[in-house]
């Protein structure tokens, strides 16, 4: 029940973020969705994509500082106050939410949040114990 996720640690200068998006488009590789969050040295790129292992490589290849982390895709419903339930679910748990980012799937009336925790197996048990739907690899991957 967890996504696999590419960090990327960039400089922050300018065109480090369109090579990476270079490095990847040349290798084929579609991105589901991505987080950039940054300091006044670096930022770290989020992404989740369709071919995990042949992005961690041609970014290797290529010098880039890259690692995986495991984040838990969320189906939210997309309305006023959808991410609020879930929030408020998870805080209520005492589960801990480190970051998260979203995106809207094409054919569906859900929003989808990608949430790094904590303690992951605990918020996964607190969101399928209350009916939420958690999306595995193979679906986020393809969305």
């Amino acid at each position: 029940m967890k996504v696999e996720q590419i960090s990327v640690f960039l400089e922050n200068k300018s065109g480090r973020l369109a090579e990476v998006m270079r490095v990847l488009g040349g290798a084929g590789i579609n991105i589901r969705a991505l987080s950039i969050a940054d300091t006044s040295d670096f930022g770290i790129l989020r992404i989740i994509v369709n071919d995990k292992d042949k992005a961690l490589a041609v970014l290797k290849d290529k010098d880039f500082t890259v690692s995986k982390t495991e984040v838990v895709a969320v189906e939210v419903a997309d309305t006023p106050g959808g991410l609020s339930k879930i929030l408020d679910l998870l805080d209520r748990q005492g589960v801990n939410v480190e970051y998260m980012y979203a995106f809207i799937e094409r054919s569906s009336d859900n929003a989808v949040i990608i949430f790094r925790f904590d303690e992951n197996d605990k918020a996964i048990k607190v969101l399928l114990g209350a009916g939420i739907t958690i999306l595995d690899g193979s679906k986020v991957y393809n969305i």
